[in-house]
């Protein structure tokens, strides 16, 4: 009997689950027309709206981070909006800060609004079928000097170039997988001067059962001049209300040359449309 009634209960479970999660799913993807697969979206390098976006959506964004840089640390805050102004196409604005301690260490660079950030991303595949969606994107920033040389020197010290790709595919109900990849090319104003490295982000999720909360690890690797550079950083998002989530992160460089752990907090609203 015993026996017998924890193999019922468990079932029922595993039967709650399945229902609460086909639930959830039925809601974003069959809410109305077109077609969108829910997918988990990473919270460091996260994407400009969701894949296969819906006229009308919009999303706030405010992150904080802190990065230990081996001789001094470095605090990252941010402010974004996205929307949807016609369906799967994502717009971004996007105003990152980085801020040092003052000190008098030379090796220490000058606090500053890094720049404007605009960017836009089109969902060119979704398939309700394969639980795949497919997406490209550009994003440019106008980067700008630091505080402390504002009326010194030119405000606007270069431009960066970054067009994406990105595939994402639901494995079930709960599993997520997410690729995101591109160059990203850095024009240099002072000296005339151009770089190029290469992003390959690799994301792996499990979404808790008939909810928007998610556990995963995120690899965000990055190839310049055959130097190869890759942090793992695990994470976890929570829905604190209806509209509010937060995005806890940690960073663990696989090697030490430039940076130590890091930590980042996304906090996400999107609000009723």
């Amino acid at each position: 009997m015993v026996v017998l009634t924890y193999t019922a209960n468990a079932q029922i479970k595993n039967e709650n689950e399945n229902t609460l999660d086909s639930l959830y799913i039925q809601e974003v993807e069959t809410k109305k027309e077109p077609v969108k697969i829910l997918h988990a979206e990473p919270l460091y390098i996260d994407l400009i709206r969701d894949l296969g976006a819906r006229k009308g959506e919009k999303e706030w964004n405010v992150g904080f981070g802190l990065t230990d840089k081996n001789k001094y640390d470095e605090y990252l805050t941010l402010i974004e909006y996205e929307w949807a102004p016609i369906n799967r196409l994502g717009l971004e604005v996007e105003l990152p800060f980085t801020i040092y301690p003052s000190n008098k260490n030379s090796d220490v660079p000058g606090s500053k609004l890094n720049g404007l950030k605009l960017a836009a991303q089109y969902s060119f595949f979704v398939s309700e079928k394969l639980k795949t969606s497919m997406a490209i994107g550009y994003i440019h920033e106008f980067e700008l000097t630091e505080f402390n040389r504002y009326g010194e020197s030119k405000l606007f010290t270069g431009n960066s170039y970054n067009p994406f790709f990105v595939i994402a595919k639901r494995w079930g109900n709960n599993f997520h997988t997410l690729l995101y990849t591109g160059p990203v090319i850095e024009n240099h104003f002072e000296d005339n001067t151009s770089s190029t490295s290469w992003q390959i982000n690799t994301n792996f999720h499990y979404m808790i059962p008939g909810t928007k909360n998610f556990i995963g690890i995120e690899l965000n690797k990055e190839i310049n001049n055959k130097d190869f550079d890759m942090i793992i950083r695990p994470q976890m998002r929570v829905g604190v209300a209806e509209n509010l989530l937060i995005g806890i992160v940690t960073g663990i460089p696989i090697s030490r040359e430039n940076e130590r752990f890091s930590t980042f907090l996304r906090l996400i609203y999107e609000p009723k449309h």
